[in-house]
């Protein structure tokens, strides 16, 4: 597991021992951002569900200019902290403990893209949709990029967000949504 592009492009990040905690492979994790391209530089981000960080600490990499990382495990948050110190990006980041949906009330602003990349089990993309509505509402033409099981099918619309992109990658899913109508990335 590695940042694959910008500043930090290279950067082994330190892997979980816990296998509780399932981390984005290269190969999807650069096709997520193949698929958002542009809309990571000088954006906010918030990864929920963080585990080890890589998903945020990529966006950060790419240009974001801030990153919230979401996790409830003390393990992941601790795992987190020590990917972020690594890579030399402490000052962009803000590591939460708390529920994933209170996340968005913690936030200083909302933010323009959420990664959303819950345990496979849990399937909780539809309620997190919901809470990420209510903190988009105001910043039109956010987006979530939501990691799944690859035989889970997330809804066309769902909260003011439509799915603008949707690939498998083995038994991965990714589907990205807009909020409110948009023709492209």
């Amino acid at each position: 597991m590695r940042v694959i592009a910008g500043d930090a492009k290279g950067k082994k990040l330190f892997s979980p021992d816990d296998y509780g905690i399932r981390p984005t492979s290269d190969k999807v994790k650069g096709a997520i951002f193949n698929m958002i391209g542009a809309r990571v530089a000088d954006a906010v981000a918030l990864d929920l569900f963080a585990g080890s960080g890589a998903l945020g600490i990529e966006a950060l990499s790419r240009g974001a200019r801030r990153c919230y990382f979401c996790d409830h495990s003390a393990k992941a948050r601790a795992l987190i902290a020590k990917n972020l110190a690594h890579c030399g990006m402490t000052e962009r980041a803000t590591v939460l403990r708390c529920d994933d949906k209170a996340a968005f009330g913690m936030l200083e602003s909302a933010p323009d893209i959420v990664f959303l990349d819950p345990p496979y089990g849990l399937d909780c993309h539809e309620s997190c949709l919901a809470a990420a509505s209510a903190a988009m509402s105001a910043a039109k033409g956010g987006i979530v990029v939501a990691e799944h099981r690859a035989a889970l099918s997330l809804p066309d619309e769902i909260f003011g967000f439509v799915k603008i992109k949707e690939k498998k990658y083995g038994g991965t899913g990714v589907s990205v949504f807009a909020y409110g109508y948009h023709s492209a990335i």
